[in-house]
């Protein structure tokens, strides 16, 4: 415990526990609902099959990631006001969980509503639960605590579906499973973690005056080094990123013909490697620094999805053999691209607009998910009749393009940037050669 309490400011373990564990309640919701249940339970023939089912999740994505890019940015500012996180986070945590509980029993037309407003909430509640680790931890430390958390909430996918398998629970009853596990595990840090108001209240004119922040946030963030080069960047491999977290089950169940009992033990084994890598990536986020991490992690995701592409177009055994392969290095990199991602971040974003910058992030991240998770499934409904399971091959190549795309836009990118607060006294007095460079520089006019 004692290494914990090292980790956090306060010099209590319980304070990154707790932090932790949302990390862990989260994580439920989106293995078990979003990469699992609502997209089996979709393309059922009973609710609206497997061509159409596949499309209107990617539509629910859309709807739902797309309203919540829209309101990220000021409601990341209206949080900055008050320089208080946790009240927002719980608002959006309890509207997610309630959302939850009910799409199963509410039938596939009210259902894909409910998962909308469900998929909603989970967006926007992660753009507080992120900027709390400003909070909960010091500088040096970023990399280790953000590792923990993420290895941390690939445990809660572990949790879940463990009791899913063992219970043997069919699948319109893992949503209200997975509502109730993530009540539980969210509370801790409404009840342990602290934080610190700046006394400013929150008024009427914030709120009508906020509708322009978006333009606002983009303009300071033009004048931050290599910051806009970096979100753009994100844009494209983000894409990639959330559209296979959303797929995952449904083409490991129809492209790949797996029951899904083996798909969700199959699931299991590779989130156990996302847990392991995800420390280790923490330890490289602190001796590398976020950016050379980054890029590390999409390169081995670019190598998982030609493999993972491939064995789509491959019969047993082998197709099966290079899939595992392929899914043990996206899952590795799943959790890589976590702790690494929201580092880099805060090693870009000044202290005073951090939750501004970090609703821009969630934007960026959510736009990209928009974009990419319409023309996957778009992909999909035009090319499903005539290719079978080629289809899935062609909408992979699509988010390989994307990815190779982010990682071209970021290689040039300084993670060293002393406007952040981030780097310790001696970094700042030695600033690295490439840190006033013009490929470090915003995209755009200053």
């Amino acid at each position: 415990m004692q290494a914990l309490a090292s980790l956090t400011p306060s010099g209590k373990a319980r304070i990154p526990v707790a932090w932790a564990l949302y990390d862990f309640a989260n994580t439920i919701f989106s293995f078990a609902v979003v990469s699992g249940a609502i997209g089996i339970w979709l393309t059922e023939d009973a609710q609206f099959g497997e061509r159409d089912g596949n499309f209107l999740l990617s539509l629910a994505i859309v709807v739902s990631v797309g309203f919540n890019a829209i309101v990220s940015p000021i409601l990341g500012a209206l949080s900055d006001r008050g320089g208080r996180r946790l009240p927002f986070l719980l608002v959006f945590t309890s509207l997610c969980i309630a959302a939850t509980a009910f799409i199963a029993a509410a039938g596939p037309t009210v259902g894909l509503v409910l998962f909308v407003i469900a998929n909603f909430a989970y967006q926007a509640a992660l753009i507080y639960y992120d900027a709390t680790l400003r909070t909960v931890s010091m500088p040096q430390t970023r990399g280790r605590l953000s590792g923990i958390g993420v290895a941390v909430g690939y445990l809660g996918t572990i949790a879940v579906g463990l009791a899913i398998f063992f219970l043997d629970v069919p699948v319109e009853d893992r949503f209200r499973l997975s509502a109730i596990m993530f009540a539980i595990f969210a509370v801790p840090i409404f009840l342990i973690v602290k934080e610190t108001s700046t006394g400013e209240s929150i008024r009427r004119g914030d709120i009508a005056g906020s509708f322009s922040q978006v333009f606002r946030t983009i303009e300071h963030a033009r004048g931050v080094p290599g910051l806009g080069r970096f979100l753009v960047g994100r844009f494209f491999y983000s894409d990639a990123v959330n559209t296979v977290i959303v797929v995952m089950s449904v083409v490991t169940v129809r492209a790949m013909g797996m029951t899904q009992t083996v798909a969700n033990l199959i699931l299991l084994g590779l989130t156990v490697v996302a847990v392991a890598a995800s420390f280790g990536w923490g330890r490289l986020v602190d001796r590398w620094g976020p950016k050379r991490t980054l890029m590390a992690v999409l390169w081995s995701w670019a190598v998982g999805l030609v493999l993972g592409g491939i064995s789509i177009g491959l019969g047993e055994p082998a197709g099966i053999a290079i899939f595992l392969v392929a899914g043990g290095i996206l899952g590795s990199g799943l959790g890589g691209v976590q702790v690494a991602d929201r580092v880099f971040m805060l090693r870009l974003a000044p202290p005073e607009r951090l939750g501004e910058f970090f609703g821009l992030y969630g934007l960026v991240g959510k736009g990209s998910q928009v974009i990419g998770q319409l023309l996957y499934g778009l992909i999909l409904l035009w090319t499903f009749d005539t290719l079978g399971n080629g289809a899935y091959q062609v909408a992979v190549l699509s988010l390989l393009v994307a990815m190779l795309v982010g990682a071209w836009l970021i290689r040039p990118v300084s993670d060293r940037w002393t406007g952040s607060g981030e780097l310790d006294v001696d970094e700042r007095a030695a600033p690295p050669p490439d840190r006033l460079s013009p490929a470090s520089a915003p995209l755009g006019p200053r």
